[in-house]
Parts: C-alpha cells; structure tokens; sequence
C-alpha cells in the first residue's frame, strides 16, 4: 500500500447499523477499534452485534490477531480518535451535522489521518467546509449494508480531496478484502443506490399497477436476473448476452426493443394511497415471517455465495491474495 501511515487502530463513529458492522469488520481483520456513540445503550447494542456477527465472519475467515477484545467504546469523541490511523464516520445524513463533526475531527487528527464518511446520500463536496484544516483527507467511503458481509464500497472525494486520498483509500479498502469502486463524479445517492432506485421505481410501478404481485415481482427478480447480478454486472451480462458477437452484437439485436421499453417505463408517485398497496403486498409475501426469520434466511444464502465465489477467485486468481493489516 502506498499510505505512509500504517493501519492498526481504527475509530468508528456511530455505531448504528451500518457502524456496528463496520466495528465487526475491523475487528476480525484484526485492527484495535475504538467505537463512539451517544446514544443510550449504545455500547451494549453494539457488543452484542459484534457477538451476533461473529460467526459469519469466523467462517469467512478471521485475520490473525482478530478478537472482540481488541474493541474499546467511549462517549468521547477526542477518547475515541486518539492515536486513530483512519476514522470511519457514520453519523446522521445531515450536512450541518457532518459538517461540525469533520471540523472537530479536523482540528484533533494528525493531518495524515483519514477521514471516511459511510455517508449514502449527502456528498462530500457539501461536508468538506467543516473541515477548514485539511479537507484533502476527506473522502466518501459508502458500504452496501451490512458491510461485514457485503464486499462494496463505493470511494468518491469532494472537491478539495486528494488524489493521494483517493488512491490510499481504495488500497485500505481493497486490503481488507472489500471490493472498492471509484466515482469519478459525485452524484446523489452515489451509484449502487442509484441503480437500486431505478430498479424500484419500476417495481414499484409494475406492482401499484397492478401488473404483478410483490411476491411474484420478488421472485422474477432473485429467480432471473438477480442470480446473473450475483455473477457478474449487468456490462458483462450485456457482452454474454451478445453470443459470439458480444456487446457489439448485444446492441445491434436489442437496441430497438430496450429502447421501446425505456419509453414505457413508469414513474409512480409514492402517494399514501400507492405506498397502502405496495405495504399490503408485501405483507401478503411476508405471512407470517419475521424480520429476524427473513434476516437469517437473507446471511445464510448470502454466506454460501461469498464462500463460492472466494472459492472461484482462488482458483481463477491465485495471485490476488488479501492483505491483512500491517
């Protein structure tokens, strides 16, 4: 990795859902994490979700050194970034927020120390003015939630971010085994969130109109396209999808018809009214199903896939082998 400063100690910034995952990442990639949080009972809820997600990723496969022990909690936001190496933030998505946040962080962090915001929808550009210091450390870090299982991270900088930023992030990331993508312009929502309200804008559509249940629009998703998605991308599909003749070929036979369904495409207005409907029907897929029921089904198939595919990537890739921390 190119950062001349290694990473060892780890402060994560919020531990709701997605910090609570991050803390549980770090420390089976074997860092010393320090977590802060103000909420009541935050540090209980937090252990408990380490606890709970240990085992996934045991069998995923823990760094050497990894160990619950090696996490600390404080309410203090100075306890917590003292002799930090990197800063995970993950605060509510408010500007004014982020932006008083990044300028403490600024003022108490080594120059050298970065600054990774999990935000998901507010960019980077609107945070940076906080950080009146060095806002060239400051850098968009978005994970797929949860972030202990899903690989994605999506790297993107403000104005003022560093090329240096960037290309050290993308290192950290891609060290601990996550799969980092780098956007090369800020746009709301980032891109992964972006392809996902595409596809439920017209789920949404199809189903409020009455077209196809949420179950049976559920099932052509995960039974058709969503296992190709788990695959490869939807650019690589394309050039398959083309035979022999590839992604030329792919454009030549379906640009007319793809194009002709883009034009009828829906765009539903979430009214009271629409969102009663789509909420009725997915309750009729749920029946009698917990969240807790759903959430297990949703890691344990989830886990099968990640051990297939690192089972493929050893065999396909055997050079590529993840670096734990230094």
């Amino acid at each position: 990795m190119s950062q001349t400063r290694p990473v060892r100690h780890i402060a994560v910034i919020g531990t709701g859902a997605i910090g609570a995952s991050w803390t549980a990442l770090f420390l089976a990639k074997g860092f010393q994490v320090v977590a802060t949080d103000v909420a009541p009972n935050a540090e209980s809820s937090l252990r408990k979700f380490v606890e709970s997600a240990w085992p996934a990723l045991d069998r995923l496969g823990l760094s050497p050194g990894a160990s619950q022990s090696n996490l600390k909690f404080t309410a203090a936001l100075t306890d917590a970034v003292t002799g930090a190496d990197l800063v995970q933030e993950n605060g509510p998505e408010q500007v004014d927020f982020k932006q008083k946040l990044f300028g403490q962080l600024d003022e108490l962090l080594s120059p050298d120390v970065i600054i990774a915001s999990s935000s998901s929808g507010t960019l980077m550009s609107e945070i940076q003015p906080g950080a009146r210091l060095h806002p060239e450390r400051c850098v968009i870090a978005h994970p797929f939630n949860p972030p202990h299982l899903i690989p994605l991270v999506e790297i993107v900088g403000g104005t003022k971010t560093s090329e240096d930023t960037i290309k050290r992030a993308m290192e950290f990331y891609a060290s601990i085994g996550r799969h980092p993508v780098r956007i090369n312009k800020e746009m709301p929502g980032h891109v992964a969130n972006r392809l996902q309200a595409a596809l439920g804008r017209e789920v949404y559509y199809l189903v409020s109109d009455g077209v196809i249940s949420a179950a049976d629009v559920d099932t052509a998703l995960a039974w058709g396209p969503g296992l190709r998605w788990g695959i490869m991308g939807h650019m690589m599909l394309n050039h398959l999808g083309g035979g022999p003749g590839g992604i030329e070929h792919f454009f030549q036979q379906f640009t007319g018809p793809m194009t002709a369904w883009w034009r009828t495409l829906g765009s539903p207005v979430l009214t009271p009214e629409v969102q009663k409907t789509l909420i009725d029907s997915v309750h009729a897929e749920i029946g009698s199903r917990s969240i807790e029921e759903l959430e297990a089904k949703r890691d344990e198939i989830l886990l099968g896939l990640l051990e297939l595919r690192a089972r493929h990537d050893l065999t396909a890739a055997p050079c590529e082998v993840a670096v734990r921390a230094a």
